[in-house]
């Protein structure tokens, strides 16, 4: 009993390393968004503060209501979710709240809730499913690997309409890891993906605003005060930050002269306040984060768990991919996308999404420590007609 009692339930260092993301978040967001509510908003420089504080709070409510669901009902649920986010990401094409020319918002009340951010959770907790059902069909059959592209091209025609082109990149770019990891063959995985970029780098230049990004990004020097406006900015946060960085709350390209500072440029004005330091610390989080999600996948297979197992790996993928994704776009890596920095930047939906993925990830974590600890039995192996364990 006393053993029990003194076994450890969770993940200490992917708690810690989360905490410490959501920590940097909410300094940076203050300090960015100061001198900007200051001069943008009635209510007070500290508007964007206390949203997100409130934001926080929601976020934390979402954790301790998903700690307590047993991962084998987000498999059982899985499909209604697929539709039910379908069915979101149609109404929003007709009720939905347009921003900045996007739209991609559904308004409830005071409230706004993003499709997109909850679209990707769906997909991976669908795509988990299918994977354990259609083993064998994927392993051995090209129709068990296009299946589930017929979904993922549905979904991303969807997003492509309001248009979120990042949520499409981020939702293929995890779906395809996920596939591979659950057998897809090397051929297979090698020529979807030729084929997803191609598609991806065709809608790109489909659009006029699309190609402009484009052109801005490989020159964005080009058109400093027009369309290279925010990339240029962005990139004089990060020259200024030089090693050590401005000092917190010294930068200057948050004054106004960096659009979205609080929001999807976040990180630029991390990278000049903090430096070239900051900015290594927090790419070494995010490791640390993908390599606990990773290590949490492993341990459930080897559990006899593979739908926890895929669980993990695609909650490990989708934020890594949409923070290194980030990264790359302000520190003009990437074109131009509207995408948040999970854990950091401002953004309600965001911080509910994320908080929201890991707990399911530390779910599957308790769930593994149990089966460890003997308090939970390993599923048991299904028997031949021979009475011979498969």
């Amino acid at each position: 009993m006393n053993q029990l009692n003194s076994q450890v339930w969770y993940d200490k260092v992917l708690v810690s390393t989360v905490l410490i993301l959501i920590a940097i978040g909410m300094i940076m967001v203050t300090s960015s968004s100061l001198y900007y509510a200051e001069n943008g908003i009635k209510s007070g420089e500290n508007h964007f503060v206390i949203r997100h504080l409130i934001y926080l709070l929601i976020a934390c409510v979402s954790v301790s209501v998903v700690l307590t669901q047993p991962i084998e009902r987000w498999q059982k649920y899985g499909p209604y979710l697929l539709v039910l986010g379908l069915f979101l990401l149609v109404l929003v094409l007709f009720a939905g709240r347009t921003v900045n020319g996007s739209r991609r918002w559904l308004a409830i009340g005071p409230l706004t809730f993003q499709v997109s951010e909850a679209i990707k959770l769906f997909v991976i907790v669908y795509l988990a499913g299918y994977l354990v059902r259609r083993t064998d069909e994927l392993q051995t059959q090209i129709k068990g690997f296009a299946k589930p592209l017929l979904v993922l091209a549905l979904i991303t025609g969807l997003l492509l309409l309001e248009p979120d082109f990042g949520a499409s990149v981020v939702i293929l770019a995890t779906s395809l890891a996920m596939l591979f990891l659950g057998g897809a063959r090397l051929w297979q995985f090698i020529g979807l993906s030729g084929a997803v970029a191609g598609i991806l780098g065709i809608i790109a230049v489909s659009q006029p605003y699309r190609m402009e990004r484009l052109m801005t990004f490989l020159d964005p020097w080009a058109d400093p005060f027009g369309s290279g406006y925010q990339l240029t900015q962005s990139l004089i946060a990060f020259g200024r930050g030089s090693l050590f960085g401005q000092g917190l709350g010294n930068s200057l390209q948050k004054l106004s002269y960096l659009p979205e500072a609080h929001t999807d440029f976040i990180f630029a004005v991390l990278a000049e306040e903090l430096g070239l330091i900051g900015v290594a610390f927090v790419l070494c989080l995010f490791f640390v984060f993908f390599y606990r999600a990773m290590q949490i996948g492993r341990k459930a297979l080897i559990l006899d768990n593979p739908y926890a197992a895929y669980l993990a790996y695609g909650i490990g993928f989708c934020l890594t991919f949409q923070a290194l994704i980030n990264m790359g776009v302000t520190s003009g890596a990437l074109p131009t996308k509207g995408l948040t920095l999970p854990f950091i930047s401002y953004g309600g939906n965001s911080l509910i999404g994320c908080g929201t993925a890991v707990a399911i990830l530390l779910r599957v974590d308790y769930e593994n420590r149990l089966k460890e600890a003997g308090i939970v039995k390993q599923s048991p192996k299904k028997k031949d007609k021979g009475g011979k364990n498969k």
